[in-house]
C-alpha cells in the first residue's frame, strides 16, 4: 500500500512540476479567405493565422509553393501579407496555375527553441483542395510534400472507378 501511495505521489509531483512547461503553445491555422474581406481585397487564396503564448511578436512565418514538374523539384518562396489582426497573413497565388502544387507554411518562434509547426495545402490546376490540408508539429518534410502531391483529389479518385 505504501509503495502505491509513494508511486502516485511521485507521479503527481512530476505532473505538477511539468505543467508549466506545457503552458504555452505555438499554433498555425489555415483559413479560407472568403470569410475575411481584408484578405479578399489582397487577392488571398489562403489565410495563415499564428498564435504564440510566449513572445508572439517573435513568431516568424514562411511559405513556399512546392511541386515536382518534369522530374525537377520546384520551390517558390511566397510573400506573406500581414493583415490588420496580429499574427494573421494573406497568402497570394504566386506560382504557375498548371499542375499540382503544395503550399508549405511554417511558423517558428525562438522562444520555443527547435519547435516548428507547419501545414501543407494542395492546389491542383490553380484551385485549393480544402480537404487536403494537413497540419504538422514540425516543418513538413520533402517526403511529406511529395506524398501530398502524389495524392489525387476526391474527384480524380471517383473518376478512376
Amino acid at each position: 500500500m505504501r509503495t502505491v501511495v509513494n508511486t502516485l505521489a511521485a507521479a503527481l509531483a512530476v505532473l505538477v512540476v511539468g505543467l508549466p512547461l506545457l503552458g504555452g503553445a505555438l499554433t498555425l491555422q489555415i483559413d479560407n479567405p472568403a470569410a475575411n474581406p481584408e484578405a479578399l481585397s489582397k487577392h488571398a487564396v489562403l489565410v495563415a493565422r499564428t498564435t504564440a503564448c510566449v513572445s508572439p511578436e517573435k513568431t516568424s512565418l514562411t511559405a513556399t509553393a512546392e511541386a515536382l514538374i518534369d522530374g525537377q523539384w520546384r520551390s517558390i518562396p511566397l510573400k506573406l501579407i500581414p493583415l490588420s489582426t496580429p499574427g494573421t497573413f494573406a497568402v497570394v497565388h504566386e506560382w504557375p496555375a498548371e499542375g499540382a502544387w503544395a503550399v508549405k507554411i511554417v511558423a517558428r518562434n525562438p522562444d520555443y527553441k527547435d519547435y516548428a509547426t507547419g501545414a501543407l495545402v494542395r492546389f491542383d490546376a490553380g484551385s485549393v483542395e480544402w480537404a487536403s490540408i494537413k497540419h504538422y508539429f514540425h516543418e513538413p518534410t520533402k517526403s511529406e510534400v511529395t506524398a501530398m502531391l502524389d495524392t489525387r483529389s476526391g474527384a480524380d479518385r471517383a473518376s478512376l472507378k
